[in-house]
């Protein structure tokens, strides 16, 4: 991680221009969020040489992302951020391209349904099936790995957590990249850290969690917010957040309830680093640097490559 307090003229730059152009979640209409979004992550599109091919896992489309010469009997099941309300497969495909580069495995990018059209707990049905399509496809569950951002990092626990309660066997490993872990908002953080995240701010992040689960949901609910689930038994996970998020106190307190319950927690957090640091990893040093960290523990985890 970085420790010398200096980061690079990309980095910088990349602040600067967040802040003179806000991502405004709370007044922006879903269509326009979700056109800004597209918009936004295909100026970080630079990935290495990539076959994408579509599929479906029952009624859940996904895309398949392979690499050159990755090992497509071991996957990666990676879940996207965007509040459960934005985001799309073809918005993160540097990001699973660059993972199934560093891991030499496949990605299997999942294009759960969003809201406010399907509310909680629509994604979390969506991931479990993907899952539950990956285990039929003939995937053992030490093949398999999850990776998730933001509210596709809270889905990824969300979705261990509904897949233990149904008595599944567990993927091998997770990562949480900057996760969404507490729709209720009670970290001090959220506001503590409002001044330095240029892109989460409390007001937006609210909106989204209300798109999700509507006006009279409970922002608590354990599958929607799994802070407050009951975390054990889960496999080893890994937590990378930056200390710039409004969310940190979501990384930070989902890593103490994971030890106290029992799990092997990886948490790595970067000073001053900002929300969903690792997606911009075609531009950024930082972000490479810490998207080789995301890719190292899942290779370590899902086990060396089997041998010709």
């Amino acid at each position: 991680m970085t420790t010398n307090g200096k980061h690079s003229t990309e980095f910088t730059e990349l602040v600067d221009s967040l802040r003179s152009a806000p991502f405004a979640a709370d007044t922006t209409t879903v269509p326009e969020l979700r056109a800004n979004f597209e918009r936004f992550a295909a100026s970080f599109y630079d990935p290495p040489p990539t076959e994408f091919v579509a599929d479906r896992a029952g009624n859940v489309p996904v895309e398949w992302t392979y690499t050159q010469g990755c090992d497509r009997s071991r996957v990666v099941m990676y879940l996207h951020g965007g509040g459960y309300s934005i985001g799309s497969i073809p918005a993160y495909r540097d990001m699973c391209a660059r993972i199934s580069h560093g891991t030499g495995a496949a990605v299997l990018s999942v294009d759960y349904r969003l809201a406010p059209e399907h509310r909680f707990p629509a994604a979390v049905d969506d991931s479990v099936a993907a899952y539950r399509w990956l285990l039929s496809k003939g995937f053992a569950p030490a093949q398999i790995a999850f990776a998730g951002d933001s509210a596709g990092g809270g889905l990824t626990v969300s979705t261990l957590v509904a897949l233990r309660d149904a008595g599944a066997e567990l993927p091998a490993a997770a990562v949480c990249i900057s996760p969404l872990t507490d729709l209720a908002h009670t970290g001090a953080s959220v506001h503590e850290k409002a001044h330095a995240d240029p892109i989460v701010t409390p007001e937006g992040s609210h909106a989204y969690g209300v798109r999700y689960l509507g006006e009279d949901g409970n922002l608590a609910d354990p599958l929607a917010s799994p802070l407050y689930a009951d975390l054990h038994s889960l496999p080893p996970i890994l937590i990378q957040v930056g200390t710039s998020e409004c969310l940190l106190d979501d990384s930070l307190r989902l890593a103490r309830k994971l030890r106290d319950a029992g799990s092997l927690v990886d948490l790595d957090v970067w000073p001053e680093m900002i929300h969903i640091f690792s997606f911009f990893a075609s531009r950024i040093p930082e972000s490479r640097r810490a998207l080789d960290y995301v890719t190292s523990f899942i290779a370590e985890h899902l086990g060396p490559r089997p041998t010709a």
